[in-house]
Formats: C-alpha cells, structure tokens, sequence
C-alpha cells in the first residue's frame, strides 16, 4: 500500500471560472457572515452572551429555543424578558438564509432549496422523505474548488467557505419544515410521533474537508445533545470527499463515528485524473488506503460513490478492477454505491444504459462487494448539485 505523499502547495485563492483540470483550495476571502449562537461550542456561549451584556445563564435559554423547539422567533421565547429578546435574537440568532427558490418533486416528499446568504452567494440543500427515514443533502461551501467536469457545482468555481452556522442552519430549517408538515406526510402523518432528521450527508455544493473547521464545527453541533445542538447520531450523518488523503486520516482522529463517503468515479489513474482532478495530487490506491484506515480507526464501513457515466467509466473491467483493489485490503469493509448521473443541461456526460449499469453492479457483487445502486431524487427540478444554483443566479 502506498505511504502519504509528501505536503503539497496550495494554489492562491481566486474567484474566476476554473480552468479544466484547476484545483482551488484556498476559498477566496469574502465578509464574514454575521456571528451565529452555532458558531459558537457549548462551553463558549454563556461567555459570548455575557459579553453582549446578559446574564450568562440566558445562552442556555437561547440555545433551548434554537435547537431545540427550533425557534428564532423572539416574540415565541416566552421564557425571556421582553427587554432582552429582540437584542439577543438580533445578536446572536441572525438570519443566514434567505429562502429564494423551493422546488418539489416525488409527490411532494422531496424538497430542493437555494438559499441566498448574507453577501448574495447562493447555496442548494435538498431534503427527502423514504419509508423509514428523512435524510437532508447539504452544502458546506459556495460552491466548489475540486473542478470534477461533470459536475455544475464544481464547474462553478469556488465562491467562499461557508461557516459552521450557516451549515448547521441548513439542518434546523430542515427540522422546522418537518415539523410545521411541509414535507409530505409531515405533521399530519403522525402528530405524536412528528418526524425529524435522521440522516445529514455532506454531498451538496462544495469539499466539505477543504472546509475542515466549520464542517467539523457542525458535525458538533448536529451531535452535541439537546439543547446544546440538534442531539442527532453521528451514525446517521455521511462525509462525502472527492479524496483529500489528509482530511480523511483528520477526520478519522476526531473520533465522531460519522460515515465516510468516498466519490472516487473511476479505479484508474489515468482516467480519474480526468474525472476527479484531485487524483492529480493524490491517486487512486491512495484514497483507498486513507479510506481503509477510516475504516479500521472507526469500526465504519466506508461506502465508495460512483458515478456510472454513459461509455466514460461503466465498462465491466472497471468494475472487476475496483472490486479487486477494495478486496485487496480486506473484506467486508466497504459498500459500493453506483449512482446513475443526473446530466447538466448541455453537458456531454450523461447516464450509462440500464443493461450496462446493471451488468456492473452484478461484476461488483460477483467479487463479493456489497453494492446498491443510489436512488436518485428530483430530477425535475434541478437535482444535481449546483444545478439549482446555477439556474437561480
């Protein structure tokens, strides 16, 4: 198995369209969004609240009506004195959202959002009703600095690095649609046993481990037990990486038991370099070899995505040669899942045929490897990442 590489420079920020093959990894400096009560640890609170000029035991009152009654409403915080409300509210339960376009798909039980933040950048999140589960696809970045071709977020370019509230509040908004039944089959289905969210995957717009501290920030304050955070599994929560070997081994020190999903899209060299431009920094078997130790760190199987793309990457030797290096480090440690590609308007990549994406997976599974082709949500409305944005800006 291969050592890792050796530190590698990282290029200037910028804001221009990426050329093909360009990798960003310092996120442009733009304003800061406004400080946000999940910006801040548990233990960080009742300091910042007093230096505002309020008795401290009110960060405790604040983070309860936040995460969870999942209120920012200042005339809905009973339990506080008028005269503090509106001050606090303002100061540390700001508006970083903004609501500018909500599609619906699958009867209703899938919603898409593109959100406006405080200095115009738009961000998407998707949220999805299954059978026994609610599961909400987040961004952790204005867009994307890893530059994949098929992909519309990251032939954006990256924007900025969004902070560790404006992630979570992706997930409290999630939770406030649940609860008020705007999801279908929401508040009326079950009133005593109103639904929530179960699953957060980090597959929006944007490299969540190119934007270390904030995702990490908010993988806390998902997890952090209510009313400190949301109180979620970190079982229940999913990493997507396009493969930065140095992120993957961080986040396997943190010892939060999240899942880890590696977009690997291609188990050559050669072709991935052009799939996944950051296979030009770090290959194939070295993405493996940090998933592997993700896995043997945590105890989590690790599930590799991949995009079948029509005559690109779905031939059948594709698939005996990623079943092979996977098998090579051991058994029973990973989950493939094969995702049809949802194609951007006007793009040359488009989804394999069924018979060809069928006879992969049963290559796949022939080795031994579980494998289960990822469902695809909203196609109608903009469901690939980035695509939402790119039609609302």
């Amino acid at each position: 198995m291969t050592e890792n590489p050796a530190p590698v420079s990282l290029p200037e920020p910028t804001t221009a369209r990426p050329a093909p093959g360009e990798l960003t990894f310092r996120a442009p400096r733009r304003g800061k969004p406004p400080r946000h009560l999940a910006d801040f640890a548990p233990a960080e609170r009742k300091e910042v609240v007093e230096s505002l000029g309020h008795q401290g035991f009110r960060a405790k009152q604040l983070s309860t009506h936040y995460f969870e009654r999942l209120v920012d409403n200042p005339e809905q915080m009973t339990d506080l004195p008028k005269a503090v409300r509106s001050d606090l509210v303002r100061d540390l339960l700001p508006t970083l959202l903004t609501p500018i376009v909500r599609r619906q798909a699958d009867d209703g039980q899938t919603m898409k959002y593109a959100w406006r933040l405080h200095d115009g950048a738009i961000v998407e999140s998707v949220l999805m009703r299954y059978p026994n589960r609610v599961t909400i696809c987040i961004s952790s970045q204005a867009g994307c600095g890893m530059n994949c071709p098929f992909c519309a977020t990251g032939q954006a370019g990256l924007t900025r690095n969004m902070s560790t509230a404006e992630i979570v509040e992706q997930v409290v908004w999630a939770a406030r649609a649940l609860r008020t039944g705007e999801l279908a089959g929401g508040e009326d289905a079950d009133r005593e046993h109103p639904l929530r969210v179960s699953n957060v995957v980090f597959m929006g717009m944007g490299e969540a481990l190119a934007n270390y501290s904030a995702a990490i920030g908010a993988i806390r304050r998902l997890t952090d037990p209510a009313p400190d955070g949301l109180g979620m599994s970190a079982r229940g929560i999913t990493m997507s990486t396009v493969g930065l070997v140095p992120g993957i081994d961080k986040l396997a020190a943190e010892g939060i038991p999240v899942t880890l999903a590696l977009s690997l899209h291609a188990p050559d060299d050669e072709l991935r370099d052009e799939l996944v431009p950051i296979n030009t920094r770090w290959k194939v078997d070295e993405a493996i070899d940090a998933a592997y130790r993700y896995y043997r760190a945590t105890g989590r199987r690790v599930s590799i995505e991949y995009a079948l793309i029509r005559d690109i990457n779905d031939q059948g030797w594709r698939a005996d040669l990623l079943a092979q290096k996977l098998n090579r480090r051991g058994r029973g440690w990973v989950h493939i899942n094969p995702i049809p590609l949802n194609p951007t308007p006007g793009s040359k990549w488009t989804a394999s045929r069924p018979g060809v994406e069928q006879n992969f997976v049963e290559r796949l599974r022939a080795h031994g490897i579980p494998t289960t082709i990822r469902d695809t949500r909203g196609q109608d409305i903009d469901g690939a990442c980035g695509q939402l944005a790119a039609a609302t800006a």
